[in-house]
């Protein structure tokens, strides 16, 4: 049966709709994704996401609170760090830069300035002047030649003579002579002092210039005036020549022979036998307990003019009692001597340098008792004298046993007035002599 006309229009019609809308939906299809990105990305540049708002969180809490920003605090004496000699200026205050926060414009918080953010540009100024620190630092360490001061002089002269030591030696003199029996001589008392504080100034000044290569790697001994070069080792020898020439001649003439051939010995020991054995055996360290028992010998034979008992007595208390001074001493400087390449006991055996400083801390006691055996003082004095000696024995007895520094600073210290005290006590025991038995002083 034929369609009608009106069936066949209503068909095709519905065909030609039916192919317009699956072509316009499938095109819909394709395009859906790219404009849905499309208008995501829209969306995200107008409206405020998550991180947005988080980021004014921390802003707001940094502005309102400055004690979170990271700010360097002031120093009162800036000292330049290695961290600015590697880098500039420029850099360092890009980096001050960088620490601070930074605020967006268009956060606007009401807010009161604090004492704190009037200091904020304080840490660019502090850099400024460690820069300039460094650069004086730098300066300073070039080489530049020292003049020398004529109002420098003496004092570089009584750093160079060791003016400390040289009045312990003075001291032990006069000690010596006051101790020897017969009347007290005021001029050679005096020319004694004199020709011996000449002596030991000279024997030290020539002891420093054997040394300078090694004395500038000890922290103890690097700012001795040949070793910092205020003076040349010429004008050195020159003082040391000018001090033992004029010494020897007044303990020669001025007292006696023997006093100044002591002398003269003393000089050569320090010089020329102590100095380079401390760089080749630990004999060294008798060999300057000998140099040090010395001086006292020498008084006594300025006053008497001969070697007696007496004499032997002092020297024997001066030599036992540099064992522990000078061992305790050494103990808290190992470090030092073994860089400056000497030979000590407290480096090379420091169980003997222990053992040896005991065992002359009680062979004092033993000399101590010796004294009025020999007339030199009365019995009184090995009582009184029981004290300190039986003190510096027991801090001997702990420097043995513990071996550390703190043991090894008190028996130093202590044996500082240790030696004084025991002369005094000496002196003030001293046996009475009478006319008949004194001994004509020396011409």
């Amino acid at each position: 049966m034929a369609a009608s006309p009106h069936t066949l229009s209503s068909r095709l019609l519905a065909g030609w709709v039916g192919g317009c809308v699956w072509y316009l939906e499938r095109r819909t299809i394709q395009e859906s994704p790219h404009k849905f990105l499309h208008l995501f990305r829209n969306v995200n540049k107008r409206w405020i996401t998550f991180q947005h708002f988080s980021f004014l969180k921390r802003m707001y809490v940094t502005q309102l609170n400055r004690s979170h920003n990271q700010q360097v605090k002031p120093k009162p004496e800036p000292v330049a760090s290695p961290f600015l000699e590697k880098t500039s200026s420029g850099q360092a205050k890009a980096e001050m830069y960088e620490m601070r926060p930074l605020s967006p414009p268009s956060l606007s918080l009401s807010r009161k300035p604090n004492e704190k953010e009037l200091i904020e540009l304080e840490p660019a100024s502090v850099i400024e002047d460690a820069i300039d620190v460094r650069k004086e630092t730098k300066e300073e360490k070039r080489w530049k030649e020292m003049k020398l001061q004529v109002y420098d002089l003496p004092g570089i002269l009584a750093r160079l003579s060791k003016i400390k030591l040289t009045g312990l030696v003075v001291s032990t003199t006069a000690a010596g002579f006051a101790l020897a029996p017969g009347p007290f001589d005021w001029p050679c008392f005096l020319l004694t002092s004199v020709g011996t504080g000449l002596a030991s100034c000279a024997a030290n000044s020539i002891n420093q210039f054997f040394e300078v290569p090694f004395d500038s790697n000890m922290n103890r001994t690097k700012n001795r005036p040949l070793v910092r070069g205020q003076i040349s080792p010429l004008l050195a020898v020159s003082f040391a020549t000018c001090c033992a020439v004029p010494g020897v001649a007044i303990l020669t003439w001025g007292v006696n022979p023997l006093t100044g051939a002591l002398g003269l010995f003393n000089i050569f020991l320090y010089t020329c036998c102590y100095t380079p054995l401390k760089r080749i055996s630990i004999v060294n360290t008798w060999v300057g307990a000998v140099v040090g028992a010395i001086p006292p010998v020498m008084g006594w034979t300025a006053a008497t003019g001969s070697l007696d008992a007496g004499a032997f007595l002092l020297g024997g208390i001066l030599y036992s009692w540099q064992f522990p001074h000078f061992n305790a001493l050494s103990w808290g400087l190992r470090e030092d001597y073994s860089r400056g390449g000497y030979c000590m006991m407290s480096v090379t055996h420091p169980g003997l340098c222990r053992r040896v400083a005991l065992r002359h801390c009680l062979a004092l006691l033993v000399l101590s008792a010796a004294a009025p055996v020999l007339d030199i003082t009365t019995w009184t004095f090995p009582f009184v004298a029981l004290p300190i000696n039986a003190y510096i024995s027991y801090l001997g007895f702990r420097f043995y046993v513990d071996a550390d520094r703190r043991s090894s600073r008190r028996l130093f210290f202590c044996s500082l007035w240790h030696l004084p005290l025991l002369l005094l006590l000496m002196l003030t025991c001293k046996r009475p002599r009478g006319d008949g038995d004194a001994a004509p002083p020396p011409s």
